[in-house]
């Protein structure tokens, strides 16, 4: 058995050579290719197996992988012409390092009647769709008819426009020409809540033209990955960055609580408010946190809005807040509260104040 992989030991031929050109391993690959038991190979030069020089220069020096047409003796004295790819392995353990020469024995049937390549196309985690030089459907994969919600038998033969009237698929289809006349892939990145999604998600599609034997572009292909996690980290690092150069560019308090507003709004919530512990006195400390009820000023708020039409404040207002407001909440756990309608939390915080409820259900606000 082939240490390299147990499984494949009469699939491939292999062979390891060390630095001097000393075959150190040959596998039953090998002997089923040339012949050559291992017990006679093994420990002599590689290069005497070879017939002729083949195709390829040798590997230099510096090379770490190797491929060409080698014109190996068999066994028998008949010339055998084989394709080689070998890779130079590093040191390990003390040993020196050595070449691992390979040639498949078993290519399979051809990609297009390889019923495994089909079903790794059909089945495969990336959604696919080809379409052809008119930019009509031919095929798409398992995954894409999940995201476009259509079985693909079905829409075989239409345009991307045709399964949607998203903004996003017109800007597909004039990417996909522009694929056509260059022959240049081409990448589209939109965010859209596919079919049974409860969220809309970041997505990548790649636009990549196909070729026939004589390099003519016949069709695209267009493969399209979720990459939503990807989108939000890179969100996250603009986010810290606009804070980091827009809020406290001054010492003034009102003016900092504004910029938080600011850059929080549309980046993190539809509306935004600061309420600040009012101070004992004009330009005193705030009241320590002690016992409800709190007396907390409006001191900045945003909106995507204009004029802020949510709030109830307005700036510079003092607002008591009793036992029970998540204001108060907050306050005394020293720690954030999320508050939502789906849970009914946000409608029982808000009894004490009838006002702000009706602005709950007026604007849609479904958390805070």
């Amino acid at each position: 058995m082939s240490p390299v992989n147990p499984f494949d030991d009469a699939a491939t031929a292999r062979a390891v050579v060390d630095g001097s050109g000393t075959l150190r391993e040959w596998n039953e690959g090998a002997r089923l290719l040339l012949g050559h038991p291992a017990a006679d190979v093994v420990g002599r030069p590689a290069a005497d197996l070879l017939a002729h020089r083949g195709d390829g220069a040798p590997p230099r020096h510096d090379d770490d992988r190797w491929s060409g047409t080698l014109a190996l003796r068999h066994r028998d004295g008949h010339t055998v012409s084989v394709w080689v790819l070998a890779h130079r392995r590093p040191e390990e353990d003390g040993a020196p390092a050595t070449w691992l020469a390979v040639t498949p024995l078993e290519s399979g049937p051809e990609p297009e009647d390889d019923p495994l390549v089909r079903a790794a196309l059909t089945q495969s985690p990336c959604a696919m769709m080809v379409f052809d030089d008119r930019l009509l459907l031919r095929g798409a994969n398992d995954a894409m008819a999940r995201l476009i919600g259509l079985p693909p038998d079905r829409v075989r033969g239409l345009r991307a426009t045709d399964f949607s009237g998203r903004p996003q698929n017109a800007e597909l289809e004039r990417l996909m020409r522009r694929v056509l006349a260059t022959g240049r892939r081409h990448d589209m990145q939109s965010r859209f809540k596919a079919d049974g999604e409860s969220r809309a998600h970041a997505w990548n599609a790649r636009i990549a033209p196909l070729t026939d034997p004589d390099g003519r572009v016949c069709g695209v292909c267009v493969s399209v990955h979720d990459f939503t996690e990807q989108h939000r980290a890179r969100e996250r690092l603009q986010l810290v960055n606009e804070a980091s150069v827009r809020i406290g560019t001054t010492l003034d308090v009102t003016r900092t609580a504004q910029e938080l507003a600011d850059v929080c709004v549309p980046a993190l919530a539809d509306f935004v408010s600061v309420d600040l512990l009012d101070p004992r006195d004009h330009g005193g400390e705030p009241a320590a946190v002690a016992e409800p009820p709190f007396g907390l000023r409006r001191t900045a708020h945003q909106s995507v809005t204009e004029e802020c039409p949510q709030s109830v404040s307005e700036l510079g207002r003092l607002d008591v807040y009793p036992a029970g407001s998540p204001q108060a909440e907050c306050l005394l756990s020293g720690q954030a509260i999320v508050a939502s309608v789906a849970y009914g939390d946000l409608e029982r915080w808000l009894r004490w104040d009838p006002e702000r409820l009706r602005r709950v259900a007026e604007y849609g606000i479904h958390s805070t």
